[in-house]
């Protein structure tokens, strides 16, 4: 039954001192009471430790140690996950609200779905009151995939038999193994998915793949090598990904 549903949220976190704690609470909040919370901290050295030990439950489970970046400590996380459903909680972002899971674990009632996501907001770094960018997803169609379309990571949720099918995260992709991921389980996995069409997840601007020209670079990279192993496109879908960002400003 869908009461009984577990879900597990994975937080990969390295010297967040600062929003950590927004991003640990926010789960704690959630009213779906069958929720995991898996950390993996990558042996923090600016008191991001100290934090999660203070406000982190019984029932989360913590580990602190160096990894090899951040898709090979979310791999740690799914390798802990026990939950029916697994999704991701950045340190550097938060739940929209307080009912976010129970809007996804209503979506897994439907045993036939393999896949839930919604929207997203990006938000300032130290004002998260202003939105800077709305990323709506909109209903998925597998021939969207070809137009470089995906759903924003932060939001999605899996029913774990997909990732044990499917894999975790290629840790020789550095930027865009999220990417990577996604075509693969909505790809070849042909996911059934369901779209929850609000906000779920606000997420301070800065990520990793935006910080700089060579990231920015990489990125496009990273992308592309995506689109070609999982037999989705090249360089027009490509294109399309990037030109498909503007609209979220506006």
């Amino acid at each position: 039954m869908v009461n009984e549903l577990k879900i597990s949220v994975i937080t990969a976190v390295y010297n967040r001192v600062g929003s950590v704690g927004q991003a640990v609470e926010s789960v704690q909040a959630q009213t779906w009471a069958n929720v995991q919370h898996v950390v993996i901290d990558g042996a923090s050295t600016d008191g991001t430790l100290q934090v999660l030990q203070s406000c982190l439950g019984d029932r989360a489970i913590l580990v602190s140690e160096r990894d090899k970046g951040i898709y090979d400590a979310l791999n740690k996380g799914l390798a802990r996950a026990t939950g029916d459903v697994v999704g991701l909680m950045h340190s550097d972002d938060f739940f929209a609200d307080d009912r976010v899971l129970e809007s996804v674990a209503s979506a897994f009632a439907d045993p036939e779905v393999d896949v839930v996501y919604g929207d997203l907001e990006y938000v300032a770094k130290d004002d998260t009151s202003r939105i800077i960018r709305r990323w709506q997803s909109g209903e998925y169609q597998r021939s969207k995939l070809g137009w470089g379309w995906m759903p924003p990571h932060p939001t999605l949720y899996l029913r774990r038999s997909m990732i044990e099918r499917f894999g975790g995260f290629d840790t020789s992709f550095r930027i865009a193994a999220d990417y990577d991921a996604i075509l693969r389980y909505f790809g070849r996995g042909q996911a059934r998915a369901v779209y929850i069409p609000r906000v779920l997840v606000k997420m301070r601007v800065g990520g990793e793949s935006n910080r700089s020209l060579p990231k920015i670079f990489l990125k496009t990279r990273e992308d592309y090598k995506a689109l070609r192993r999982n037999g989705i496109g090249g360089i027009g879908a490509l294109v399309w990904k990037n030109l498909s960002k503007l609209y979220q400003f506006f």
